[in-house]
């Protein structure tokens, strides 16, 4: 494979941009009647509708040469038959097979991963359906009511949007919390709420090393056996563990049957859908856990099978490129007017940025054009009163992804077509903008003074042609959510493959974990190293002298 601004599509693509320049999106519309035909696209519940983008037939068909040109629909292959996509790491890729409910044969290193995944998903169920029906209890007969999941980062964000946008299907008297960040205050705003006798953790590691999810589970141990007076045996009536390190939980108190495994080709910004997810299934319940992968599935197979032209993840990756490297428009807007979705740009920020933010590609060489667009948002109509300034009149342009359901959770109609009206408006105005005219036409009709009209013209006029995407979808349940997910993570790979790098490893969160630990030596010990920079150690010294310990 080839760098990206080496290939032949690449050079066509920077002589096309040059064409649609000074061409209005809203003239584009003029110009090809069959415009809102050709860039919007149904998949079961969900409109995605493109239209509204700096794009024409040609830009579509020199981005599908480029996916051709880089073998994606080869690469695409490659990954749904386990082979090792992950280079850095010799792993396959496979969160497919997490939710491969028509059980296809998988095979990696000759061997069919589909009975392992099925055994974990068994006891997923078993374990699920035991804590629901009171068979599970803790260590003196309580029911379990209480769940702590204790991980972070893949093993964290994922499993919390999850629960958060699917509230509504949550299960009776069971409560769901979360726990990730090594502050304190994090862990002990949960605790301070909770029965020790009716809670249940979940700690969540592939490594069971993992410092910040470490320091939280000991912490959340001690407290368990401060408040019960338990004894270490009791442990494994309120404590489970999601893990490959046998070991490391026995070690803690967790037995084997307390374990539910999950794979090194499982990455942890994609393993919601394995045993990472068994705090969703508890939430929400192992059918709609279920339901949750069949709706991955579904999507799944349109981006395995469908056309590059009308494959809606590949049209995601491919319009992204076309902003990063061709637009240097560098960041993305992730705007969802349904609040259960809140927590959607902070899921995607890691799925997006710490799978393709990257400098090195394949060969091993430093690339010479952007990867990851830097990714951020907020829940609509909120954000409309913060950072919309900058989207409708600021100096940086920034594509925006807007997401609304066609039908509310709630019963307040006139809320959701006021929500609604909001998000297609935005949408209209950054594309149509406002005009200097169409601003004086505005100022005509006020009764300011002429002088401070002509002052007044320029702040009113706003440029307009800022691009978005608008997705719908018929109503926020597992299903749907399933194949929404699923859609960002195959534009992932997408993106990975015409940037020819690696999406599926995250060196660049080690360095400074690394040195963390270093210091925390320096701090425990009160004793600093003269090759110290320093800079570190004035903040060491000083965090030391300031400290009451």
């Amino acid at each position: 494979m080839a760098k990206l601004t080496e290939t032949l599509a690449y050079a066509k693509l920077k002589e096309h941009k040059k064409s649609l320049d000074n061409v209005r999106i809203s003239k584009l519309f003029e110009l090809d009647p069959k415009r809102i035909d050709d860039f919007t696209f149904e998949f079961n519940d969900f409109l995605f509708d493109f239209s509204k983008n700096l794009i024409n037939r040609q830009t579509l068909n020199l981005l599908i040469e480029l996916a051709e040109e880089q073998k994606l629909p080869e690469k695409i292959e490659q990954m749904f038959n386990g082979e090792k996509l992950n280079f850095t790491e010799h792993r396959a890729v496979l969160h497919i097979a997490l939710r491969n409910i028509e059980n296809r044969t998988i095979k990696v290193d000759g061997w069919d991963v589909m009975p392992k995944v099925n055994s974990v998903l068994l006891k997923m169920r078993n374990f699920t359906e035991m804590i629901h029906n009171g068979f599970w209890r803790g260590f003196r007969g309580d029911r379990i009511t209480d769940i702590v999941h204790i991980g972070i980062g893949g093993s964290d964000l994922g499993p919390r949007l999850v629960c958060d946008a699917l509230e509504p299907y949550r299960k009776p008297n069971i409560n769901v919390h979360f726990v990730s960040n090594v502050d304190g205050r994090d862990i002990q705003k949960v605790l301070n709420n909770l029965n020790p006798f009716r809670t249940l953790f979940i700690i969540a590691s592939k490594s069971f090393t993992t410092q910040e999810t470490l320091i939280n589970a000991n912490t959340a141990k001690e407290w368990f056996l401060r408040n019960t007076n338990a004894s270490e045996k009791d442990i494994s009536k309120h404590f489970v563990a999601i893990s490959t390190n046998e070991e490391a939980c026995r070690k803690f108190g967790i037995p084997p049957e307390n374990m539910f495994h999950f794979w090194n080709w499982v990455g942890g910004r994609f393993s919601l859908w394995s045993a990472i997810g068994l705090v969703i299934a508890l939430y929400i319940g192992f059918e709609n856990f279920e339901s949750l992968l069949e709706g991955a599935f579904l999507v799944d197979k349109h981006f395995r099978n469908t056309p590059l032209h009308q494959n809606i993840p590949v049209l995601m990756g491919l319009l992204s490129v076309w902003y990063n490297n061709f637009w240097n428009f560098n960041s993305q807007a992730i705007i969802p007017y349904d609040l259960n979705l809140r927590l959607l740009p902070d899921y995607l920020q890691q799925l997006i940025m710490e799978s393709n933010g990257k400098r090195i590609d394949k060969e091993g060489n430093v690339v010479n054009y952007p990867t990851s667009p830097i990714i951020w948002g907020k829940v609509g109509t909120d954000c409309q009163h913060s950072f919309f300034q900058l989207l409708h009149q600021g100096t940086q342009i920034v594509p925006i992804d807007f997401l609304a359901p066609v039908e509310p959770f709630h019963s307040l109609d006139n809320h959701h077509n006021v929500l609604i009206s909001n998000l297609i408006a935005q949408s209209e105005a950054l594309m149509q903008g406002k005009s200097k005219e169409e601003a004086e036409i505005e100022l005509d009709s006020t009764n300011l003074d002429p002088l401070d009209k002509i002052e007044l013209l320029p702040h009113k006029v706003f440029p307009g042609n800022r691009p978005s995407t608008t997705i719908f979808y018929r109503r926020l349940s597992p299903k749907t959510l399933g194949s929404l997910l699923a859609f960002y993570e195959h534009r992932v790979f997408v993106e990975g493959i015409i940037w020819n790098i690696n999406s599926f490893d995250q060196w660049g969160v080690e360095l400074g974990k690394q040195l963390a630990k270093k210091v925390l030596q320096y701090i425990e010990s009160k004793k600093i190293d003269d090759t110290v920079n320093p800079s570190t150690r004035k903040l060491i010294e000083y965090y030391l002298k300031n400290r009451k310990m």
